[in-house]
């Protein structure tokens, strides 16, 4: 497996492109005014037709991925409190924590039905007419 090249698996990932054809974006495009359009999936990629929920319940084990995240940032957000000041209280830890998770949720939403859909559907180079 490549990491980072047309055909890998992080280009899918971190890009939320379809996993198929690496062409199409599986969310729809974020609008500030509009907060649960951070949350919105395209039905099928607009590119190759993948479907982007293949069946009902699809991205249940994405909830593990997010959890991974999320403890990674829990983890880092503790460590660098940690750090910087080493005299902080339970509450000022539990609030940096808080704010980060809610500002990452959209971000973290979205790399984890990426990752969960990459898993199981590969990379398919279009074929060349010649």
């Amino acid at each position: 497996m490549k990491l980072w090249n047309q055909d890998s698996y992080l280009k899918s990932v971190c890009t939320c492109s379809c996993p198929k054809c690496h062409q199409g974006s599986m969310f729809q495009k974020m609008d500030l005014k509009k907060p649960s359009s951070f949350f919105e999936m395209k039905p099928r990629c607009e590119n190759c037709q993948q479907s982007f929920e293949p069946e009902p319940g699809y991205y249940f084990g994405a909830m593990f991925i997010s959890y991974a995240l999320n403890t990674a940032l829990f983890i880092s957000v503790w460590l660098g409190l940690e750090i910087l000041y080493p005299e902080y209280s339970l509450s000022l830890l539990l609030t940096l924590i808080v704010i980060a998770a809610i500002l990452l949720l959209p971000f973290f939403f979205r790399v984890s039905r990426s990752a969960w859909i990459a898993i199981f559907i590969p990379y398919q180079a279009a074929k060349k007419s010649t």
